[in-house]
């Protein structure tokens, strides 16, 4: 018998988009929410799952930015593209509030406001990434060029060499 899977918010937002997606089911580890441990699960290469950091600029407020899920967000990098002298990833404490999200299952759709959003500078030339579905335990799988356009994202530099 097949597992239902319930759509989440984000799904939804694609629906309406009419952008072809996957959801797509993984064993959740409370102790270790990592991209990794996503990675382990789905079998994927780790340069296609990407996570979502909510960031606070020093000029704009709060951002968005979609990085693979091994890699470190530049916060230099971060504060240019967004219109900041600098900035700094959001207190966990402050996650649900500003996104409606909790950790290991914050996506870049849907949240409770709709924020600047970049994604790192590879993610349009692959042919598929995972984004988290907005609940631990499931991702979304699709097009990035796709999501870069829902969410109305650009696209930019964002990751520590």
């Amino acid at each position: 018998m097949a597992v239902k899977i319930n759509k989440t918010n984000a799904a939804r937002i694609l629906d309406r988009n009419k952008v072809a997606y996957d959801l797509i089911p993984y064993e959740v580890d409370e102790n270790d929410l990592s991209a990794t441990h996503i990675v382990e699960q789905l079998g994927e290469d780790i340069s296609c799952v990407f996570k979502t950091l909510v960031l606070k600029g020093d000029k704009t407020g709060h951002f968005v930015c979609v990085i693979p899920g091994d890699k470190t967000v530049d916060l230099k990098k971060a504060a240019k593209v967004s219109g900041n002298k600098n900035c700094d990833l959001i207190l966990m404490k402050d996650l649900l509030a500003t996104t409606g999200y909790i950790r290991g299952g914050c996506c870049p759709l849907g949240m409770k406001k709709e924020f600047p959003t970049f994604f790192h500078s590879t993610a349009p030339d692959l042919e598929y990434i995972y984004v988290s579905a907005g609940v631990r335990g499931l991702q979304i799988k699709t097009t990035p060029n796709d999501l870069i356009r829902v969410v109305g994202a650009q696209v930019a530099d964002l990751i520590c060499e």
